[in-house]
C-alpha cells in the first residue's frame, strides 16, 4: 500500500525559475521516477522563494530518499501524512 508524504526541499531562488526550467525540473524527476517502479508516484510540488514542498505517494520514505540521491533534489525532511482536513469538515 502506497503511503502520502511531504517532503520539503531546501533549493535557492527556486521560487525565480522560468517556465522551461520548471519543465526541465519536472522531466528529470520523472526520469527518475519511471526508473524506480511502481513504488512511488509524485502527485504535485509546492514552490517557494527557497523551497519546495513535494506531495508523494510511496511505498517507504526510503524510496523518496533514493529519488532524492538519483535526482539531484534534496530531501531535508519527509513527513508521512496522516491524514487530511478541510473546511467542508466544519458544522454547518
Amino acid at each position: 500500500m502506497l503511503r502520502k508524504f511531504v517532503i520539503e526541499r531546501e533549493i535557492p531562488g527556486i521560487g525565480s525559475k522560468r517556465p522551461e526550467e520548471y519543465c526541465a525540473i519536472a522531466q528529470q524527476s520523472k526520469n527518475v521516477l519511471d526508473g524506480l517502479g511502481t513504488g512511488i508516484q509524485w502527485l504535485e510540488s509546492y514552490v517557494a522563494q527557497d523551497k519546495t514542498y513535494c506531495v508523494y505517494l510511496a511505498a517507504d520514505a526510503s524510496l523518496i530518499r533514493e529519488h532524492a540521491a538519483r535526482s539531484g533534489f534534496p530531501a531535508d525532511r519527509i513527513v508521512e501524512i496522516r491524514t487530511t482536513i478541510d473546511p467542508t469538515l466544519a458544522p454547518a
